[in-house]
């Protein structure tokens, strides 16, 4: 199925500094962005996200490339030309408003007639799940509550696209978790394109239909939640999304079993139905905590070890293992009733489905 692109920006690059020897914030930044999808900016601080969030808004001229928005050129226009809206990490709300009445500011700068606000500002209320909270002021809403109202406000004036700079950050954890599913809900209901802004790796797998991963002012990686950490195609992606393990290495070739591991140090070879974008050679062999298996020693393809630490988490047992060449790996096990009997010191082997392995570049 194909998707209509909402934005597009071409080779974006944004310097703050004429200084050759400064990195850009931004360096030859390309993404299509469709029309109607949630779609995530995630990377550390310092990565460009928020930079290019602002580019978009047009709170930042860039110095080269081009931002379409709806076909539209956009990158030489201000702010209040593009059809974009943005919700800051800070609600900016009017202290002295009711609800009602920061829904209906914007609606009023923008020169909606009078008649028209209120059945706007309602469906705005409605869309939020705040109809019984309209005559309060900010100083008498949570924080979950304003976020609704500054949400609200951004979508009131029905731009093309909103945008949103961490507005989840300052809520504590079990809100914060609560006002995800609200945000999905909103932006489902509300038809629009939302680009997202976040550090938080679960937050961004929650919410998105697509995430792009940042570092040093690129793109690593665009693609589904699954595809992102399922099938991360760069080693920052891979270590930033989620917990990993990285084992160093060579890949060989074998006419009867395909592509072969040998960690370094250890003399097993581990088969990997996965391949990667990694040549053969120096290698390193990802995979997921929970992908792993703890068993008992003997099999040819399991990795021996010493279980180091065994920390409970309540759904699941982390074990800590320090393999055989002093490497140490992290597993995962469920918790399904009997809590586990390993204690450190264990003699044990690690299996490795082949699915589960990942070969990347060293």
């Amino acid at each position: 199925m194909k998707h209509a692109s909402s934005i597009e920006v071409q080779r974006v690059s944004k310097r703050y500094t004429d200084d050759p020897e400064v990195a850009p914030a931004l360096d030859e930044v390309s993404v299509s962005i469709r029309s109607n999808e949630f779609f995530t900016l995630l990377g550390p601080s310092g990565c460009g996200k928020t930079t290019l969030l602002r580019s978009i808004a047009g709170f930042e001229q860039v110095s080269a490339g081009s931002i379409h928005i709806g076909g539209q050129r956009v990158d030489e226009l201000p702010p209040y030309k593009r059809r974009v809206n943005t919700v800051f990490q800070s609600y900016a709300l009017f202290p002295h408003m009711s609800v009602a009445e920061n829904i209906a500011f914007g609606l009023e700068m923008q020169g909606l007639a009078r008649g028209e606000i209120p059945a706007r500002v309602k469906e705005m209320l409605a869309l939020v799940q705040m109809e019984h909270l309209a005559r309060r002021r900010p100083a008498e809403l949570s924080g979950g509550q304003q976020q609704r109202v500054a949400l609200a406000r951004a979508l009131a004036p029905r731009p093309d696209v909103l945008l949103l700079d961490e507005p989840l950050s300052a809520l504590d954890l079990k809100l914060r978790k609560e006002m995800q599913v609200e945000l999905k809900r909103v932006q489902q209901e509300a038809g629009i394109t939302f680009i997202f802004v976040t550090h938080d790796q679960e937050e961004a797998l929650t919410l998105s239909d697509r995430i792009a991963v940042m570092a040093s002012g690129r793109i690593l990686q665009i693609g589904s939640p699954s595809e992102i950490y399922e099938r991360p195609k760069h080693p920052f992606v891979a270590h930033f999304i989620g917990d990993i393990n990285f084992l160093p290495g060579q890949i060989r070739q074998c006419p009867q079993n395909g592509r072969l591991f040998r960690p370094d140090g250890i003399p097993v070879d581990i088969p990997c139905a996965h391949d990667g974008d990694a040549p053969s050679g120096r290698a390193q062999l990802a995979f997921r905590p929970e992908r792993s298996k703890l068993v008992e020693p003997g099999e040819p393809h399991h990795l021996r070890g010493v279980i180091e630490a065994v920390l409970y988490v309540g759904t699941a047992t982390l074990y800590q293992c320090r393999l055989a060449n002093d490497l140490k790996v992290m597993l995962r096990e469920s918790n399904e009733g009997a809590v586990s009997a390993r204690t450190p010191g264990s003699s044990v082997a690690v299996q490795l489905p082949p699915h589960a392995c990942l070969l990347m570049e060293a």
